[in-house]
């Protein structure tokens, strides 16, 4: 099983950004409703603590508490650019080190979070916005997982 100690402090902290960089790259995507779409992060983290011992991979990045600095990028492009590297930085160095259930275990969890991240947008309406669901395709690209489906 692989877990925090196989990984430097700068390898675990790109695999920690990974995840909310996808969230905030939803939350960008769509004028409105970041508060709900901070909370449906935040519900992603709870339901992926409440799936403890499958991987103690996935239970090491749900433990830890997702950071938010989206002030630390001066447009949504840069951060968008930021985030997709992110991922596909987290995603390389995973196959590098991890089994490939555990990547696998990465991709769906981020692509878990950026459907509910999405989803809650608007309560209103019926479906992700079309901005929402192109970012969903960039970003399920960029961990090499456009056919796979959310956890």
């Amino acid at each position: 099983m692989t877990g925090q100690t196989d990984f430097t402090a700068q390898e675990w902290e790109l695999i920690l950004d990974g995840p909310p960089s996808a969230g905030m790259i939803i939350s960008t995507a769509q004028r409105g409703g970041m508060f709900r779409e901070s909370f449906a992060m935040a519900k992603a983290y709870v339901d992926a603590r409440q799936q403890h011992g499958q991987s103690q991979l996935l239970d090491e990045i749900a433990a830890a508490q997702p950071e938010l600095d989206h002030t630390r990028y001066s447009s949504v492009e840069e951060l968008k650019h930021h985030a997709l590297q992110c991922l596909r930085d987290a995603v390389e160095l995973l196959e590098r080190k991890a089994k490939p259930d555990e990547v696998e275990d990465y991709r769906r969890f981020v692509l878990a979070l950026t459907d509910r991240v999405a989803n809650a947008h608007r309560e209103a309406e019926a479906s992700v916005g079309e901005a929402e669901r192109a970012a969903i395709d960039e970003i399920a690209s960029s961990l090499g997982a456009a056919d796979r489906e959310p956890m």
